[in-house]
């Protein structure tokens, strides 16, 4: 089984995010159909590429066998230390559009909409953009402990034999930074906070890093192993309300959610340092299935 190519697109400056809920009236086959009819969903096409994704729950009511096994929705707030919230804002439906050209992305979004109209409504839209080629609004790299490509697809997807081979499930953030209140930290306490230099991005020492950097609280470990994500951040907005888009990918959502789960401090009651100058507006999951899964819901071709 294939995973959706696209995310593994990397090098595309141009971005743009739409959330969908299904119509009232319309089913989840119509929904799903109608996505994968849009043009191109799985190639590059119009100089874009496309992922789409479902939410977990209506995917799994029509394609069990091809939905990992621990997909879910985020249907609650993560509640962790001092109270501190993530909202969860899920919808039915997740399409990103990517490309190299700023006008290519906003015409294929059109064209996805326009396609789309008559069984989903449009909850959501964010565009954004690659800042400083490999940073994101804190300054740093962003992606650092990403797979390469030639493990990425490993990280991301549903091994070959599971539930939902070729699958990836991804979980969708919207982040504000208060870019004022971060950039008084001066570089040492963004360092401090992040638990990385920022002009190279080198891992502080162990006796160095607090227990509260963004390094710590999102590396999640098993027996040793660190389940890793492969990670797709862009910068949205403009320089009054700005942010991160936060994209990650991996093959089973417990690694996800167990990494938000530590951000807030819900495990430990210890918060990532980030939080206190980053906040998330949204948080949902969607399913994107493998490229098999989906071609079998898209119309015939036409000769």
């Amino acid at each position: 089984m294939t995973t959706q190519p696209g995310i593994f697109a990397l090098g595309t400056p141009e971005h743009c995010y739409l959330e969908l809920d299904l119509e009232p009236g319309r089913s989840a086959e119509d929904l799903v159909r109608g996505v994968a009819g849009l043009t191109g969903p799985l190639s590059s096409t119009g100089g874009v590429n496309l992922v789409v994704g479902f939410r977990p729950e209506l995917w799994a009511s029509l394609a069990p066998e091809d939905s990992p096994a621990d997909a879910a929705g985020f249907d609650e707030d993560i509640v962790g230390a001092g109270r501190y919230r993530m909202p969860a804002t899920q919808h039915d439906a997740w399409v990103w559009v990517a490309g190299g050209d700023r006008t290519a992305v906003f015409d294929n979004a059109r064209s996805v909409l326009a396609a789309l109209k008559d069984v989903a409504t449009v909850a959501g839209e964010v565009t954004g953009w690659l800042y400083m080629h490999d940073r994101d609004l804190t300054g740093f790299i962003d992606g650092t402990e990403n797979p390469s490509l030639l493990t990425a697809a490993q990280v991301a997807s549903v091994p070959a034999g599971q539930p939902g081979a070729g699958a990836s499930i991804v979980l969708y953030q919207q982040w504000r930074h208060d870019s004022a209140a971060w950039e008084s930290l001066g570089m040492v306490g963004q360092e401090m906070s992040m638990g990385r230099t920022k002009p190279d991005s080198v891992e502080l020492a162990e006796d160095v890093m607090l227990p509260s950097a963004h390094v710590a609280r999102t590396t999640v470990e098993v027996d040793g192993e660190e389940k890793q994500v492969f990670r797709r951040n862009v910068a949205y907005g403009g320089v009054t309300d700005h942010g991160t888009a936060f994209v990650g990918f991996a093959q089973d959502r417990w690694r996800l959610h167990e990494m938000l789960r530590r951000m807030a401090g819900a495990t430990d009651g210890i918060r990532d340092g980030l939080t206190g100058y980053l906040t998330p507006l949204t948080g949902a999951y969607y399913t994107c299935p493998a490229v098999e899964a989906l071609a079998r819901y898209a119309p015939p071709d036409e000769d």
